[in-house]
């Protein structure tokens, strides 16, 4: 069993910036890629960022230049880091594993946290 904890969400200001956190376990980092997604009221699920062992991460083109994936091999945590946060960045953020190559696909992604509210409002 596959388990995923977000921490990190909360309120910024548009410009500012906050960091997500995905905990896994060690085999979901050595063999799964590991990807981040927000849902945004009335909007579907959509892809934000995704990295895979030893490979350059993926980004969405609406996040890319102010968001960073990163992995944390001592944690075994996956971070999103958010700046230059806008109110359209506002949604429900999640990460998903389960696959071993990122892809934008949503279904294929068998493992999902809980969820974390990022709210981006002055």
């Amino acid at each position: 069993q596959v388990q995923l904890v977000e921490s990190g969400g909360g309120l910024a200001q548009p410009g500012g910036s906050l960091r997500l956190s995905c905990a896994v376990d060690r085999r979901t980092l050595d063999y799964y890629a590991v990807g981040w997604f927000r849902e945004a009221p009335g909007k579907e699920r959509e892809g934000v960022a995704c990295i895979e062992k030893d490979k350059i991460p993926e980004y969405s083109d609406s996040v890319k230049g102010r968001f960073t994936i990163s992995r944390d091999n001592v944690e075994n945590t996956v971070h999103l880091q958010m700046n230059s946060l806008k109110p359209e960045d506002t949604a429900v953020y999640y990460c998903g594993t389960g696959i071993v190559r990122c892809t934008p696909t949503l279904d294929v992604y068998g493992y999902w946290g809980q969820g974390v509210q990022v709210t981006v409002s002055s």
